[in-house]
């Protein structure tokens, strides 16, 4: 085979490639988004990034702490948590440790809307429960090689 035959087909390759991978995440996007606890948000009247911080108040976390989750500046979780406390979900006191800073805790109210929301974000949407036990093992195990596989390019950048 010519040169220029080999490289015309390892070309047509990385264009199938690329074509099957677009393909793939144009069906994953249409079955995940929007996400299903979107919704639920919305009913109680709650934006994602008020769900976002509801989320990882399983325990008083510092204003820096669900920064870094919700991956934004901690200028915009005041905002976040002026709206938390105004529904009556969060309070927000002085770290014992330092009283610069600030924890940020669930009321029982916001305790309660929390369980609400994780419960709608863990339930398994219908089309996955549609799948057969063996697919629904073969999308888990493939998905987690792709989690390992971000992982590991995670831990190569910062390397």
């Amino acid at each position: 085979m010519s040169k220029a035959k080999a490289k015309a087909m390892k070309s047509r390759t990385a264009a199938g490639e690329e074509n099957t991978a677009r393909e793939a995440w144009g069906l994953l996007a249409g079955l995940v988004y929007p996400p299903p606890f979107l919704d639920a948000a919305r009913k109680l009247g709650l934006r994602p990034a008020a769900f976002g911080a509801l989320r990882i108040l399983d325990k008083p976390r510092t204003m820096s702490e669900v920064a870094d989750f919700l991956h934004c500046d901690n200028s915009n979780v005041t905002g976040i948590v002026d709206v938390l406390e105004e529904k009556g979900l969060a309070t927000r006191r002085p770290s014992e440790q330092d009283r610069r800073v600030k924890l940020i805790a669930l009321t029982a109210e916001g305790r309660r809307v929390r369980a609400r929301l994780v419960r709608a974000v863990e339930k398994p949407p219908a089309w996955l429960q549609g799948l057969s036990e063996a697919d629904r093992m073969a999308l888990r195990d493939l998905l987690r090689r792709a989690v390992d596989a971000t992982d590991r390019a995670k831990i190569r950048a910062n390397a």
